[in-house]
Formats: C-alpha cells, structure tokens, sequence
C-alpha cells in the first residue's frame, strides 16, 4: 500500500491543506447518478476500506465517469482524487479509476473491508463458554442448532450496513456484548430467567445472516427487504426450538424475545416487550447498538470537536477528557 492514502487520513485533510491529490485503495459502496440545474450529469458516491468511508463526486467529462457510472457496489478499485472542498465540507473529486485485479483483492482484502477491532477468534471461544454455561439443555441445544442451521456465516456477517456493528464480525461481536452485559447485570435481578435472556441475547439478530448479502459491501437481500431479520430470525428459532423439544412455554417465550427486541413497531418490532427477559433483552440490545455507533463514529471523527451519529440523530463531543494534572 505504499503511497496510497488511507480513508480515514483523507477524512483528516482540512480545505487549508489545498487540493491534494490522493491515491487510495477502496471499495466502491453506492453510486447515484444526478443531473444538475445546468442539465450536466454528475454522480454522488460513496467509498470505504477498512478505516471508514468517505462520500465523493465525479462530473460527466472526467476519465472515470463512464467506468464509475457502469461499476456495481462492492466493486474493488484504485482511484486518484483531488481533495476539494464545497461549503466548508470535504468532497473529493475523482480524477482516474482502475479496477483491482482478483490477486489484488486477495493482497488487500483486509484493508479493503471493515473489520471487527476485536479479536474473532476469541470472541468465539468466549460465546461457546457462554452458550455451554445455559444450564437448561433443550435451551441450549436450540441455540446450538439454530448456529448451526446458518454456519459460519454467523460469525462472520455484518451486524448492519451504516448504523452499528457493521462490518465483518459485527453480528459476532453485537451478540456477545449483549450477552456479556447479560452475564453482568443479571445478578441484579433474580427474577430474569438466565438461561432465556443468554438464549435470547446470542439469537436475537440472527435474522441477520440472511437479511443481509454476505459479500464485501453489505447489501439487503431480497428476503430481508421483503421479510426483514426479526422474521427471519423468528423463523430460523422456531425451527430450532421445535427440532429440540422446547417446552410451548420456552418456545413462545423465545420466540417472543426475537419478534420484540427492537423494541418499538416503528423500528421493526414485530410485538412490544411484554415479558421480563424480553424488556431486558431489548434494552440492552439497543444500548450497544447505540453504544457500537458512537464507537464507529469516534473512529472516524479525525480532529473534529462534535461528529454526527446517526443512530442518535444527533452530534456527540468527540474530543476526549481533559484532566488537570
């Protein structure tokens, strides 16, 4: 990768530096084509590698119009851009484009795609300890097969496409951090059934693995616009459920932690919470959903005081405490 710039260094580039040129090794994540007041075509786009994402422009007359016009999300490039700036706002303009050969894709993978800060490995290992630590069998084997059913793809696919956890190993990651959380404040409440919310935490996204395409830029499949994860998911746990031999009681109680955790009807919801484990769950769901997307955008905030959070609709303080010596 050398003399090629990194996103996350290109997001650093401030209008006093002037219009830098740049080369970067990226994948191409959504193009849209727009036509301005003057009737000239021009195309909004969006890059990312393993360091964050940065939006861009290219005008009808450059070199790499055509080929960024014709060229899918996901596709793997190189490009050269001038760091130009419109209102005060970063906005690269693409000056050339190549298309990365397969040996190259294979030679960057790593930095091409967003991965998990965490260690996969281990956090594998650590969510088996927690699925072998359910001490109910039949809730334990559901969870098992249920894995099983999707394969690998559960620790391996994203946990969203922008808002958390998204990128590889974020539904990985996401389920073991609730479940963590699970292990930590269920002592707080003895009247939770753990062995349901562990069940729940580490199942309740994954849905996941098929609502969304498990390739190097994340799209949602035809199932997941048409049905979306918490269906999906539903139906991935109640075949489970059945094929174990949960009680009705176990299985609707399950079922229902899947078909509620996003907690509203307006986020997707299927039900609201309306069990104890099924609240729980929910609430920490969406803590380190919310939690992963501050996480996410502290990463890509650069120098900047306040950086825009999505999932918060709002803008958070970016720079980190000072303390007096």
């Amino acid at each position: 990768m050398a003399n090629r710039t990194k996103i996350s260094e290109v997001k650093n580039l401030r209008e006093t530096d002037g219009k830098k040129i740049f080369r970067s090794m990226v994948l191409l994540r959504s193009v849209q084509a727009r036509t301005a007041k003057n009737g000239s075509e021009f195309l909004m786009l969006e890059f990312g590698d393993n360091s964050g994402t940065i939006g861009a422009m290219c005008f009808d007359g450059s070199p790499a119009f055509q080929q960024l016009k014709d060229s899918q999300p996901g596709t793997a490039l190189e490009i050269e851009a001038a760091a130009d700036f419109y209102l005060g706002r970063l906005s690269p303009k693409i000056e050339s484009v190549r298309r990365l050969s397969e040996s190259e894709i294979q030679e960057t993978l790593a930095d091409l795609a967003p991965v998990s800060p965490c260690d996969p490995n281990a956090m594998r290992a650590e969510l088996q300890n927690i699925i072998e630590s359910i001490s109910d069998q039949s809730l334990r084997a559901t969870v098992l097969y249920a894995i099983n059913e999707v394969g690998e793809a559960y620790f391996t696919s994203t946990a969203a496409t922008k808002m958390h956890h998204a990128y590889v190993h974020g539904l990985l990651e996401h389920s073991l951090k609730t479940a963590r959380m699970a292990c930590a404040l269920l002592p707080l409440y003895p009247y939770i059934d753990r062995d349901l919310v562990l069940s729940g935490c580490i199942l309740h996204d994954i849905g996941k693995v098929e609502e969304y395409s498990q390739t190097l830029v994340p799209e949602r499949t035809r199932a997941g616009i048409l049905h979306g994860h918490v269906v999906l998911g539903y139906r991935i746990v109640r075949k489970a459920g059945l094929k174990n031999g949960l009680s009705a009681d176990l299985q609707e109680r399950l079922e229902h932690i899947i078909l509620s955790h996003q907690g509203e009807l307006e986020w997707g919801a299927a039900a609201r919470a309306a069990t104890p484990e099924a609240v729980f769950v929910s609430a920490i769901d969406n803590f380190d959903a919310k939690m992963g997307a501050i996480e996410a955008a502290l990463a890509g905030a650069g120098d900047s005081e306040f950086v825009e959070v999505g999932a918060l609709r709002s803008k958070i303080l970016a720079t980190p405490v000072i303390r007096e010596k």
